[in-house]
C-alpha cells in the first residue's frame, strides 16, 4: 500500500489502483497514522487529532469503530493494535511525505545540477495540495512541511539556472 498525505489523504494499492477512504474523520485518522508509519500512535493523541481536541463522550469506542472502518477499507493487516494505540503497518517510503523528504534531501546533496533538478522534480510532483490537509489542527506542522516544499522549489530553480534553463 502507498499513502498520500501531501494533500487530501489517499491510499493506493501497490499496483496504483486507488482505495476508497471516504469521510473526513477516516481521512484524518489515516493522516495521523501515516505521519508515524510503523510506530504506535497513542489513543489519546489519535482522538485529539481526529476530533480536533475534544473527542466524543466515548472517544475510545468511537476511535475503535473508526479504526474498524479504516481496516475494512485498507485491509485488516494495514492497521494494527499496539500497546495503548494503533499503528499503520507501513514503512516511511510508503508515505509520500517521507518520499518527498528523502528525494529533496538527495537533490540538495547532488553535485550534478541535472540530477538535482530531476530529484527535485520527482519530489515536488508528490504534492497534490496542502500537507496534512485532513488533520483539523495541524497548521504548524503543515506550515513546516510547506517551508520544506518552498526550499525544494528554490533548489529546483537554482538547478534550472545552473543548467541554463532560466525560464523554468
Amino acid at each position: 500500500m502507498r499513502y498520500a498525505i501531501l494533500g487530501t489523504a489517499q491510499a493506493s494499492r501497490d499496483d496504483g489502483s486507488p482505495v476508497a477512504v471516504g469521510g473526513t474523520r477516516l481521512r484524518a485518522l489515516l493522516t495521523a497514522l501515516a505521519l508515524r508509519p510503523g510506530r504506535a500512535v497513542p489513543v489519546h493523541l489519535l482522538v485529539r487529532q481526529v476530533w480536533d481536541g475534544e473527542g466524543p463522550a466515548d472517544a475510545q469506542a468511537a476511535l475503535q469503530a473508526l479504526v474498524g472502518r479504516l481496516r475494512r477499507a485498507l485491509g485488516h493487516g494495514a492497521v494494527r493494535s499496539a500497546e495503548g494505540g494503533y499503528l499503520l503497518d507501513a514503512a516511511g517510503e510508503d508515505v509520500d511525505l517521507y518520499r518527498f523528504e528523502r528525494l529533496a534531501r538527495a537533490a540538495g546533496a547532488a553535485r550534478d545540477p541535472a540530477e538535482a533538478a530531476a530529484l527535485y522534480e520527482e519530489a515536488l510532483a508528490l504534492w497534490r495540495g496542502p500537507a496534512l490537509a485532513d488533520l483539523p489542527d495541524a497548521e504548524a506542522e503543515s506550515a513546516r512541511w510547506e517551508a520544506v516544499r518552498l526550499d525544494a522549489r528554490r533548489g529546483r530553480l537554482a538547478a534550472a539556472l545552473a543548467l541554463g534553463e532560466a525560464e523554468r
